[in-house]
């Protein structure tokens, strides 16, 4: 039975591929599971519909994440720390903490979008990426000061 993939099957084909399949296979997993559809004129022309309805979805979601990406970009950060005499801190700023600071300035991120190699640990100011979208980073002005 021949089945267009809705998603990535793993050992059987890429999303939008055609596949030739055992008939239970389709009926018992593939097709229940949204996974695929079987490959009739009418289900090929909906996948087509599918495919542009999500293309537009996808660039919409991209424009409305460079929009918040702009707006990330104006926006500086700081981080009051407590910190020894040569700067280095009792502690350190991690995702988490930044997160926080960029909820305070009503911007919800979760701290895996926090694009931050290692946590600071010295006083001074950084730039810290931010994921907004898989195609989309923003860059923050983070000042980390003494209390």
């Amino acid at each position: 039975m021949q089945v267009i993939l809705l998603e990535d099957v793993e050992r059987l084909g890429r999303k939008g591929e055609t596949v030739k399949v055992a008939r239970g296979y389709a009926r018992n997993y593939l097709i229940p599971k949204r996974l695929a559809l079987t490959d009739t004129p009418g289900n090929r022309k909906a996948y087509e519909n599918l495919k542009i309805v999500e293309k537009v979805r996808v660039s919409r979601e991209k424009r409305e994440a460079e929009i918040i990406a702009s707006r990330l970009e104006r926006v500086s950060l700081t981080a009051v720390v407590q910190a020894g005499e040569d700067d280095k801190l009792f502690g350190s700023v991690t995702s988490n903490d930044i997160a926080e600071l960029l909820a305070k300035e009503g911007f919800e991120t979760d701290k895996k979008e926090i694009l931050l190699e290692e946590p600071i640990k010295r006083l001074g100011v950084y730039t810290v990426g931010v994921k907004v979208h898989p195609e989309v980073d923003a860059k923050v002005k983070l000042w980390v000061v003494r209390k």
